[in-house]
């Protein structure tokens, strides 16, 4: 029987339009390139349904600790959250290093679900920022994401508004949306809930449908974050049940065990994320302070030392052992890629110092692209790496003055292959002089649990003025720097070089100029003991 056949003429013309709509209406895009939606599920370009189990990782605040997703992917892992920053409240992770986040995901097999967390609890929270802003700073790394749609899932924000202002969340998202899709974006996007990720007003539940629509590319996933206000049962099964019916793409982009609202269900969490094949990312790898240390998975940063929180996470019923399944994009069955790159040239040598020095090397080349390259200090027949790029560059700090170092270069495809080991180079840097013309004066200005606030001041002591500069010094304790005004920080291990910030380059004959920064700690924070700027020594006020 004909669908028309029992239709009044009416409802006949409504149908006739609805189908002209369809056929017509709807805004024409492009093929998705990598991840997709169909009919309320993540899939892979092959067609392979894919169901996020992993973890968050702080990376904005702990870039020194990159290995992480290597542990995490140990674990059983097939997806990590990495936490960005647009550089409104923390330091920016800028291209390059978003690139390299990306390899370093690609040479661990992992999904990389990257988010700018700036927009934390905008209008409640001070400092934070919308997701237009957030959606700018998307477009100012997009070299480092285009291509990369198989590997990427981009979460525009982090839960982009408090519990003030949240009505607001549906018309910002969908404009976000389309700014982004207007910038040539066709990665799958990822959209946060309103009041602190919990939604518990219902505005993205209500509202998901018209925000799915707005996607000319429907190809947006919804993301709930699960703490205490998800502390019962019938609370989680109705709201994932409500997406999951709607056939509306959802995961918990973030849950604990317990946290400071309330006490999440998080066996719940688990078992029904199981039954209805919905992702989910656990809050997180290490690193938490402000109370919530509970929520670490490893005891600082260490992948043997698992907590109780990790127990349950990784190897715990429907946890990430028993459920997780790796991304077809990196299979490695027959037909699968077995040809390593090639050899990366000899690096060359530039801008050495007392404890620092560039590597510059030619690119490797290979038939499915080179994700990432390797940088390997040399010492008798071992080798450590020192640090990973997806750039043919690379300053080492850390060094020691006066030291002979041998370094080489490998390069790694995105099914791991690794390629022969470059010719080696051999840095040797310089004694740093005798005292230099600097002073510096550190001090700490206010201590909370698990973290503190610091201030350093840099006095030239000498007669000519000093344009443009490096600092240089290393903690005695656990201390990681989260933030800095004054300077551009970066920090290996225990290792700290600042550079000068444009507003802070110039210090004339007998001037100063003061840097501030925060900083996480797991231990206690003493004060640094030398300091060296531009290579040369200070003294210690």
């Amino acid at each position: 029987m004909r669908v028309t056949d029992r239709l009044p003429l009416r409802a006949l013309l409504v149908l006739t339009t609805l189908l002209l709509l369809l056929a017509f209406g709807t805004p024409a895009h492009a093929a998705p390139t990598g991840f997709r939606v169909e009919n309320g599920r993540l899939l892979e370009a092959s067609g392979n349904d894919f169901v996020m189990r992993g973890v968050n990782h702080a990376h904005t605040w702990y870039t020194d600790r990159i290995s992480s997703l290597a542990h995490i992917k140990a674990r059983g892992a097939n997806t990590v959250r990495v936490v960005l920053s647009s550089g409104d409240r923390w330091t920016a992770n800028d291209t390059a290093d978003v690139a390299d986040v990306v390899a370093q995901c690609k040479r661990n097999r992992l999904i990389c679900v990257l988010e700018v967390h700036d927009t934390t609890g905008y209008g409640e929270q001070s400092g934070a920022v919308t997701l237009s802003r957030a959606a700018d700073y998307w477009i100012g790394v997009r070299s480092a994401l285009t291509g990369q749609e198989d590997h990427v899932i981009v979460n525009i924000g982090n839960e982009p508004h408090g519990n003030t202002g949240y009505a607001n969340w549906t018309a910002d998202t969908k404009a976000a949306i389309r700014k982004l899709r207007d910038a040539g974006f066709d990665h799958t996007l990822m959209v946060d809930a309103p009041n602190w990720g919990q939604d518990w007003a219902f505005t993205m539940r209500d509202n998901a449908a018209s925000v799915f629509a707005a996607d000319p590319d429907a190809n947006t996933v919804f993301s709930i974050h699960m703490y205490g206000v998800f502390d019962t049962a019938a609370e989680i099964s109705d709201y994932l049940g409500r997406f999951v019916a709607a056939r509306l793409p959802l995961v918990v982009g973030e849950f604990g065990h317990d946290h400071s609202d309330g006490d999440p269900d998080e066996d719940t969490i688990l078992a029904a994320t199981r039954q209805l094949g919905i992702g989910y990312l656990g809050w997180s790898w290490s690193g938490n302070g402000g109370g919530v240390e509970y929520l670490d998975m490893v005891a600082n940063f260490d992948p043997d030392r698992l907590t109780g929180w990790g127990e349950r996470l990784f190897d715990g019923a429907d946890g990430i052992a028993a459920t997780s399944e790796e991304a077809a994009i990196y299979s490695s069955g027959p037909g699968g890629d077995t040809t390593a790159p090639t050899t990366p040239g000899t690096p060359a040598v530039s801008s050495v110092t007392s404890s620092s020095a560039t590597l510059s090397w030619t690119a490797s080349t290979d038939a499915n692209g080179v994700t990432g390259y390797d940088v390997v200090r040399i010492d008798g027949g071992g080798e450590t790496v020192v640090t990973t790029t997806a750039g043919t560059s690379a300053t080492l700090t850390g060094l020691s003055p006066a030291t002979s170092y041998a370094f080489a270069v490998y390069a790694r495809d995105a099914a791991g292959n690794r390629s022969q080991r470059s010719a080696p180079v051999t840095v040797t840097t310089p004694s740093g002089g005798s005292q230099g013309a600097c002073e510096i004066r550190y001090r700490v200005t206010n201590e909370w649990p698990g973290g503190f606030q610091g201030e350093v001041t840099v006095r030239n002591t000498g007669s000519s003025a000093i344009d443009g500069w490096m600092l240089n010094w290393a903690f005695s304790g656990a201390q990681r720097i989260t933030n800095m005004w004054g300077g551009t920080p970066a920090q290996t291990g225990s290792e700290v070089s600042v550079a000068s910030a444009p507003y802070t380059a110039a210090i004339p004959a007998a001037g100063s100029v003061t840097l501030g920064f925060t900083a996480t700690t797991t231990d206690r924070d003493p004060s640094p003991s030398a300091f060296t700027l531009n290579g040369s020594a200070c003294s210690v006020a």
